[in-house]
């Protein structure tokens, strides 16, 4: 390959280019900076000067106009006369009444004293000071300082006008700033011919490594690149030397961890999914293509904005540039068992020079932590509502008592009596929670005892058969147990709970005079006990949630029987925590049936012996 590099494209007109117009450059802020600061500093020292030499002059000429003298023009005359400078071009002094008494013009004397002043800026007799052209098209500085009586009372006798050559200043301004461009100029040139002398002496190695990288490039590792000296560039000339030598090891390399690459990402657990910069894809692992239920043909070459179904709401721009997480809802329905909700994660690939060559999204199967932040939320709301509820209620009765009721024998106790229950079931919702929460942390112990299922249930069913003659509403229990005697390890007071649980929820829902059928059967492995009720029965779309913490199917009906809408739930942790289930069937009007399932073995007799 030939070198047809023209001169000013070279490096070594770069290097000398580059470094005369940084440093020129450098030199023209500097000398900006430099001329700005003098000239704000010399044209403020000199305003301010010159404010402080009107001011006293006013000070001298109030003095002077305040007393009652026949000289007091010929005074004021001579004072301007004493304090007339070379910057000074034109000075007058105006009485109260407008009259303009004296100048430091001798030239415009007669034709100015004594006669109404004309100037608009000295009419109001108040303080002026601006920067102004004169008709010259000069800056002139202009200075109206009003003129008071001595005396004390401040009162304005007259005013000074005072018009100063500004522009020598400015001028004085430029001629610095030329001498200092004119420095700059030959300053550039000296540093362009030093500069080019030494980028020859750093592009000359530079060269020499080139074509050793062209040959390298052609596959000839065989020349080496002349060392010159002990600098950087003799160093990179030594690596050069030894790229000839490790080159064909890093290709092995590459390929090695590319394979390692391509393992990684087909047996990771999340989905990856790279595009070009046209954010088409062009690698997908298998977990992306099952999570997107899409094949590796369908995948490659498509819009990752096709893909992940975000055309309507998306650009590939905006994608690039928020890069924020999003939510992708891919369920096939609304049934539990399909849903899926992916997190993808965005992130650019980039090159060393910004380039943005194509983009990585990594998809994250989070149904399941959706569904527990899901049931999270709607559990806070659920016990902030039902707290709620009977908190306003006890509210109101007491703020009634509190108003005077508690004097009406009538309705006081009955008050009373309103605010204990609603107490009370507050009290019970806590507790219940309470019990959850051990329950859901793992902290509930367990008092496992071996007990005759069969004896604990007619226990449990006896004492329901009590309770009916308290009660206004009447029912009929049916037994139908398995003859067999059934031992399990359980604990008791856990196990009471869900069957009393479920026997209450039976009465309640159960119209009066209705019969309640308690079955108790042994299946493979199993003990199932089935409670069966002629309530209303249970919507089908509502199967699924009885189990929930704090459903209710009929909301105003369960509140007015008192439940806090958390016995099912025990229930079913009670149920698992023995390695068992709960589960309802229903046909909604005709009623219902709780099934609950306790592991069993059936013991052999040795085994009291």
């Amino acid at each position: 390959m030939k070198n047809n590099v023209r001169f000013y494209r070279s490096v070594n007109f770069k290097i000398a280019f580059s470094f005369i117009l940084i440093l020129l450059i450098s030199i023209e802020i500097i000398g900006a900076y430099f001329i700005r600061g003098l000239e704000k500093s010399t044209i403020n020292n000199y305003t301010k000067e010159m404010n402080q030499r009107v001011a006293n002059l006013a000070t001298s000429l109030g003095t002077t106009m305040s007393e009652s003298n026949e000289d007091d023009a010929e005074a004021v005359q001579r004072i301007l006369e004493d304090n007339t400078a070379s910057d000074i071009l034109e000075m007058w002094v105006v009485d109260d009444k407008g009259i303009v008494i004296a100048t430091n013009d001798v030239g415009q004397k007669d034709t100015i004293v004594g006669k109404k002043n004309e100037f608009s800026d000295i009419d109001d007799f108040s303080l002026k000071q601006y920067v102004a052209l004169d008709d010259n098209n000069k800056r002139v500085y202009v200075n109206v300082q009003p003129i008071q009586s001595p005396t004390g009372d401040s009162a304005v006798i007259g005013a000074l006008y005072v018009k100063s050559d500004i522009e020598q200043k400015y001028t004085e301004i430029s001629n610095t700033a030329i001498i200092f461009f004119s420095a700059s100029v030959i300053a550039g040139v000296i540093s362009m011919i030093v500069a080019l002398l030494v980028s020859r002496s750093i592009t000359k190695p530079i060269e020499d490594m080139r074509r050793q990288a062209v040959r390298i490039a052609q596959g000839d590792y065989s020349d080496k690149v002349e060392v010159y000296g002990h600098d950087e560039l003799s160093q990179l000339a030594q690596t050069f030397n030894k790229l000839s030598d490790r080159i064909e090891d890093a290709q092995d390399t590459m390929e090695a961890e590319r394979n390692r690459l391509d393992s990684v990402l087909t047996h990771m657990t999340d989905g990856v999914i790279a595009t070009d910069r046209r954010g088409k894809v062009i690698t997908i692992n298998e977990m992306a293509l099952t999570l997107l239920d899409v094949d590796s043909e369908q995948a490659i070459g498509q819009s990752i904005l096709t893909l992940l179904d975000l055309d309507e709401e998306y650009t590939l721009r905006k994608l690039l540039e928020s890069q924020e997480e999003i939510l992708l809802d891919r369920s096939k329905s609304e049934q539990e068992e399909d849903r899926m909700i992916l997190r993808a994660e965005f992130a650019m690939i980039r090159r060393e020079s910004g380039f943005i060559s194509g983009l990585v999204v990594v998809l994250h199967d989070v149904t399941e932590q959706e569904k527990t932040e899901e049931e999270r939320r709607q559990f806070v709301s659920n016990v902030s509502h039902e707290l709620r509820t009977p908190l306003t209620s006890v509210r109101s009765y007491l703020e009634a008592l509190d108003e005077g009721a508690w004097e009406d024998k009538e309705v006081a106790p009955e008050f009373i009596h309103v605010t204990l229950v609603e107490t009370d079931r507050m009290i019970r919702m806590i507790n219940d929670l309470l019990n959850l929460s051990r329950m859901d942390s793992g902290n509930q112990p367990m008092n496992l005892e071996f007990v005759n299922f069969n004896e604990l249930v007619d226990y449990i069913l006896d004492r329901f058969d009590m309770m009916v003659t308290n009660q206004e509403k009447k029912y009929k229990i049916v037994r139908d147990f398995t003859e067999r005697e059934l031992w399990v390890e359980i604990d008791t007071d856990k196990i009471m709970q869900v069957i009393d649980n479920i026997m209450n929820n039976a009465i309640k829902y159960s119209p009066d005079g209705g019969t309640i059928t308690v079955h108790l059967m042994e299946t493979h492995n199993n003990i199932v006990l089935g409670i069966t009720d002629e309530g209303l029965g249970i919507p089908k779309k509502d199967l699924d949630k009885v189990f929930e913490r704090f459903y209710r199917v009929d909301k105003a009906r369960a509140r007015k029987q008192g439940g806090t809408g958390l016995g099912l739930a025990i229930s079913k942790e009670v149920m698992k925590a023995h390695g068992g289930s709960i589960w309802v069937e229903s046909t909604e009007g005709k009623g219902s049936t709780f099934y609950i399932s306790l592991p069993y073995e059936p013991y052999e007799e040795d085994w009291w012996e």
